[in-house]
C-alpha cells in the first residue's frame, strides 16, 4: 500500500537527517534541491529558531556515528546510503561554519570523488579530431565558435524544440524505463541565472523545467538539455524515485534532494546520460527527424562528428575550478583556460565562472565532470542498469564496484 509523503511520520536516523537537511537549508539557499516530504516536519523547522552551524556540525557528526553504530532498522544498501549523505552533509556543515576545508576535500567529502586536473594532452588530442571533423579553414577556435553560431535558435524556434522533443523522449521513456501515470513537466524560460537548465522537482510527479536563455541556446544542445533535465533525466529519476521508493518503500530520505551530497553525482551523472542511454549511440539522424521539420538546422554528420570529438572539452570546466579554488589562480587564469582549451568564446567562459564560483554550486562541478564517466562505465550500454539508476539507492562507490 502507498504512503502520503506529505502527511506520513518518520523518526530515528532518517527522521534526523530530514531535520539536519532542512535546517542546513536555512543557512544556504538552493542547498534543499526539493523536498516533498512529511509536511509537519517542515513547518517545525521553519517556526523554530536558525540553529547555529556549530550545533548542525555536532549532529551532522553524531548522525554519521550513529549510523555507523547501527542506529536504525535499516538494511545494508539503504545504511550505506543515507551514511553518505550524513557525511556529505557534515562536511557542508563544517563548510558553512568556516572550516577551512581544501577544495579536493571539499569536493571528496561531499561528492564522494577526488577530482584532478584534466591533462593538456588529453585536450590537445581532443583538438584535433575536432579540427577533423569541422568544415572549413583557420584557426580552430574561430571555426568551433561559427559552427556552434550557425546553430542558434531564435526563442520561438527554441520553444518549438523544446515541445517536440518533450513530447517525444516522453513517449520513448515510457516505453524504455517506464513513467509512473500523472507525472507532468512544465517548461519555461527564464534570464539571470548561474546555469543553463533546472528541474525544480514539486513532489506529486511534477517539475517546472527552467531553460537559461542568457546566452542563445544550440540546436546541437538541446536534445542533450531536455533529456537531461526531463525524459529520462532528472524529472524520471525524481518520479520513479517518489513512487518506488518513497510511496511503497517508505524511503522518506530520498523525499529530499540535497546539494553537497553524493546523491548529486548520480543524479547529474545519470542525466547526462539520459540522451545516449533513451535515443542509443549514433541517434543524430532521429533528432534532425525532429528539429528539422521546425525550420531548425541541425547538420547531422558534422552534429555526430562533433561530438565525438568534443566531449572531452567539458572537463575543461573542472579544470576552471581547480584554478579558481585549488591552484590559486584568477579569474582571469580560469577564463583562459575556458578560452584555450574549452574553446569557448570569452562571454560565455565568463558567464561559466557565475557557476564555478557560486558559493552553492562551486564544487558542484565534479558532478558532471566525474558523473558521467563513472555512470557510463556502469550502464555499460544496457538499459536494465540505467533504470537501475533511476529507480535505485545507488553510491558513488558503487559505481566503481
Amino acid at each position: 500500500m502507498a504512503i502520503d509523503p506529505r502527511s506520513a511520520s518518520v523518526d530515528g536516523p532518517v527522521g534526523r537527517y530530514l531535520e539536519l537537511g532542512l535546517r542546513l537549508g536555512r543557512h544556504l539557499d538552493g542547498l534543499v534541491d526539493a523536498y516533498y516530504g512529511p509536511r509537519s516536519l517542515a513547518e517545525r523547522i521553519d517556526d523554530e529558531e536558525r540553529r547555529p552551524l556549530p550545533a548542525l556540525v555536532a549532529d551532522a557528526r553524531s548522525l554519521v556515528a550513529d549510523l555507523d553504530a547501527g542506529d536504525g532498522d535499516l538494511d545494508v544498501p539503504r545504511r550505506r546510503w543515507l551514511r553518505a549523505q550524513a557525511a556529505g552533509l557534515h562536511a557542508s556543515a563544517r563548510k558553512l561554519a568556516g572550516e577551512q576545508l581544501s577544495y579536493l576535500d571539499e569536493v571528496e567529502q561531499c561528492y564522494g570523488v577526488r577530482p584532478a586536473l584534466v591533462d593538456h594532452d588529453v585536450l590537445a588530442a581532443a583538438h584535433r579530431r575536432l579540427d577533423e571533423a569541422l568544415p572549413g579553414d583557420g584557426a580552430l577556435a574561430v571555426r568551433y565558435d561559427a559552427w556552434r553560431t550557425s546553430h542558434l535558435m531564435t526563442r520561438e524556434q527554441l520553444t518549438a524544440a523544446v515541445h517536440a522533443l518533450a513530447e517525444a523522449f516522453r513517449e520513448r521513456t515510457a516505453r524504455a524505463f517506464g513513467l509512473p501515470d500523472g507525472e507532468h513537466v512544465e517548461f519555461e524560460l527564464v534570464a539571470n541565472e548561474p546555469w543553463s537548465g533546472f528541474n525544480y522537482y514539486d513532489g506529486d510527479l511534477r517539475s517546472r523545467v527552467a531553460i537559461n536563455t542568457d546566452l542563445p541556446v544550440s540546436s546541437t544542445a538541446i536534445g542533450h538539455l531536455i533529456a537531461h533535465e526531463a525524459y529520462p533525466g532528472h524529472h524520471t529519476e525524481h518520479c520513479r524515485k517518489e513512487v518506488g521508493l518513497v510511496r511503497r518503500r517508505e524511503q522518506l530520505e530520498e523525499s529530499i534532494f540535497l546539494v553537497g551530497t553524493p546523491q548529486c553525482l548520480l543524479a547529474e551523472g545519470l542525466a547526462d546520460l539520459a540522451l545516449e542511454a533513451l535515443l542509443g549511440p549514433g541517434h543524430e539522424p532521429l533528432l534532425a527527424e525532429l528539429l528539422v521539420p521546425l525550420g531548425i538546422r541541425y547538420d547531422t554528420e558534422v552534429v555526430a562528428a562533433v561530438a565525438a570529438a568534443g566531449e572531452a572539452l567539458a572537463s575543461v570546466r573542472g579544470n576552471a575550478a581547480l584554478i579558481l579554488h585549488d591552484r590559486g589562480g584568477s579569474e582571469d587564469d580560469a577564463i583562459a583556460e575556458l578560452v584555450r582549451w574549452g574553446l569557448q568564446p570569452r562571454e560565455r567562459a565568463a558567464k561559466s565562472l557565475a557557476f564555478l564560483t557560486h558559493p552553492t554550486w562551486r564544487a558542484y562541478i565534479f558532478c558532471y565532470v566525474e558523473g558521467l564517466p563513472r555512470c557510463r562505465r556502469f550502464v555499460d550500454g544496457r538499459p536494465e542498469r540505467f533504470e537501475h539508476l533511476l529507480a535505485e539507492q545507488v553510491t558513488p562507490a558503487e559505481l566503481a564496484a
